[in-house]
């Protein structure tokens, strides 16, 4: 099982909106197929598995990192297929949150008389698929809050000059972030001071671009923006009095738009979501400056942390934070994580944390 999830890693961000899945076949102690779902639309894990193994599947043992799908989709059922291979066993590390799933798949294989074990590495496994169960549970992107800031809390001077905080190995990782995401998001703010691309740029190597969604609820984006290259898509979200002259202008550029209403802090960010998993966004980078990630924050729509400290002290009483919004009085009215990882990325540290179950934040 360890074999199947490390192998169901490799094709991270190229299976949206599908899950992450690995499989292997084991007879007699020795492993006779493998298989990865490499890519939405082609075939399952369990199906390169089979092919690989032929006849040697008969009274084998089947390790599946997700419970095998019982639905026609793009592809016929997994269920099936495992059902008539022969396997006199299969090991299910989670089963499908999918409600057209969710169970199925496994009465189907215990009918069969197929004895069938769930659980086995069952949190590595659904931790693999996170963006998944979310998608499966909310009907909305995985929502990941990604900056970075000095060792005493800062992303930028009072000037907001933030080039570079981080080193050359941490921002290299963050673009793999990006090549594994369907999209980032900033606000006008970010826009106007800093012009970025918001591309993928990996060494040797051509990487996915992140669609680019940027919150601009009076259009003050200028026509030369970065972002409004082709070299990726690129949604604004407005509201619907949004000036009708700026969006005819930003329309022959090929940009999308979403229209959201109106909340006191700016746009309504959970109608926002909704509407950009219509668009087939099913995870999504937010990169903005302080008021942006506050707004994520206080409306519990962060799902996952990854905050990049570097080994300087920036100091100044009107230096940025990385998430400012509206003071609370008291230390009790503070977000909660729980610290999932500390890693050393060249010079700087990487933690990831999570949403504290039980608090204000969406949970998957």
């Amino acid at each position: 099982m360890e074999l199947a999830l490390t192998m169901a890693k490799t094709a991270k961000g190229k299976t949206n909106p599908n899950p992450l899945v690995g499989a292997v076949i084991v007879k007699d102690g020795v492993i006779v197929g493998t298989g990865v779902h490499r890519k939405a639309g082609e075939p399952h894990a369990e199906v390169h598995a089979f092919n690989m193994a032929g006849e040697h599947a008969k009274g084998a043992t089947l390790y599946v990192t997700l419970e095998p799908c019982s639905h026609y989709g793009k592809t016929p059922p997994c269920a099936d297929l495992v059902k008539n291979s022969g396997v006199q066993r299969v090991v299910v590390a989670t089963l499908d949150p999918n409600p057209k799933v969710s169970g199925r798949g496994v009465q189907i294989l215990r009918e069969a008389g197929i004895e069938v074990e769930v659980g086995l590495l069952e949190k590595e496994a659904q931790k693999l698929n996170e963006r998944f169960f979310h998608n499966m549970i909310a009907n909305r992107p995985f929502v990941t809050l990604k900056y970075a800031m000095t060792l005493d809390g800062k992303i930028a001077t009072h000037s907001g000059h933030s080039k570079w905080i981080s080193g050359e190995e941490s921002r290299l990782q963050v673009h793999q972030l990006r090549n594994e995401s369907d999209a980032i998001l900033v606000g006008i703010g970010t826009v106007l001071k800093d012009n970025p691309l918001l591309t993928t740029r990996l060494p040797n190597q051509k990487g996915k671009n992140p669609v680019r969604v940027v919150l601009d609820s009076r259009l003050q984006i200028p026509l030369d923006a970065n972002v409004l290259n082709d070299e990726a898509k690129t949604i604004i979200v407005t509201t619907t009095d949004a000036n009708p002259k700026k969006i005819a202008e930003l329309e022959k550029k090929n940009v999308t738009f979403i229209y959201c209403s109106k909340v006191q802090n700016g746009i309504n960010l959970e109608e926002m979501l909704e509407q950009l998993y219509k668009h087939g966004i099913t995870d999504l980078i937010v990169e903005g400056g302080g008021e942006v990630n506050a707004s994520f924050v206080r409306a519990g729509l962060v799902n996952k942390y990854i905050l990049y400290i570097a080994p300087k002290i920036l100091g100044g009483r009107n230096s940025i934070s990385p998430v400012s919004g509206e003071d609370v009085d008291t230390m009790d009215m503070a977000s909660k994580v729980e610290i999932d990882s500390i890693e050393r990325i060249g010079e700087d540290l990487c933690i990831i944390a999570y949403p504290k179950p039980g608090e204000l934040h969406a949970q998957y």
